[in-house]
């Protein structure tokens, strides 16, 4: 059974979602502000997000970015906010979806399959999803894990913990082996399209993965900077 936690202020409405989408197979989870969200979120895992953005405490896009600190469950936002910028905000906040109020119920279920079946397929596809070496490693990225390789010398280390922000640096590097990828592509895949010019973040990155991944970080074999044009990631 689907999971859904449902995130409005409004008991009407709440009560209505709750009744229709239970009516229709889902098993929902509810809660009434934003810190209620985030603490039912992590205690329930949800399979999906129906998210209002006017909540009593915060804003919905801070609901957004704590989920998205640690999952990618589909979101969709439920908003009585119909401007543009509104919705550009939620988007560019981490949510898949926006359906702005009055909605028809019949739409609204319409776009929770649709980015059910996207989760998915993008789980599937996770899942084939190959193992990289670098260094006396094996990355995994379906599981996004660092863990030690078998034939590796006895001292390395078993695991190594990546931050976020060092995991999507690599995983952006390792998903294009051999392949030059530009500083300023590095910088708008990973931290967004307003960021164009900040080098001195992919230096620093670049320095704590050769740390922790590079036998010898000092002479790096395949984490490499292609000096004034980027970075490549040698297999």
């Amino acid at each position: 059974m689907i999971r859904v936690l449902v995130v409005d202020d409004e008991p009407q409405l709440l009560r209505a979602l709750r009744i229709n989408l239970s009516a229709r197979g889902y098993e929902v989870v509810v809660a009434a502000d934003g810190a209620e969200a985030l603490e039912v979120a992590s205690r329930h895992l949800p399979d999906l997000v129906i998210l209002d953005l006017g909540l009593p405490d915060m804003d919905g896009t801070e609901v957004i970015a704590g989920l998205r600190g640690w999952t990618k469950i589909p979101i969709l936002v439920l908003s009585g906010r119909t401007d543009a910028a509104d919705k550009v905000d939620a988007l560019d906040a981490g949510a898949d979806d926006y359906v702005t109020k009055p909605f028809s119920m019949d739409e609204l279920m319409a776009r929770l399959r649709a980015l059910q079946r996207r989760s998915e397929a993008d789980a599937a596809a996770r899942a084939t999803e190959p193992t990289v070496l670098i260094g006396h490693f094996s990355v995994d990225l379906a599981a996004k894990t660092v863990t030690k390789r078998s034939d590796a010398p006895a001292d390395a280390p078993e695991s190594v913990h990546l931050t976020k922000t060092e995991w999507a640096v690599l995983e952006v590097l390792v998903r294009n082996p051999g392949r030059l990828v530009s500083g300023k592509q590095l910088l708008q895949q990973v931290w967004g399209p307003a960021y164009k010019s900040e080098t001195n973040y992919l230096r620093f990155y670049m320095a704590k993965l050769r740390q922790k991944l590079e036998p010898e970080p000092s002479h790096p074999r395949q984490l490499l900077t292609e000096s004034g044009m980027g970075y490549r990631f040698a297999p």
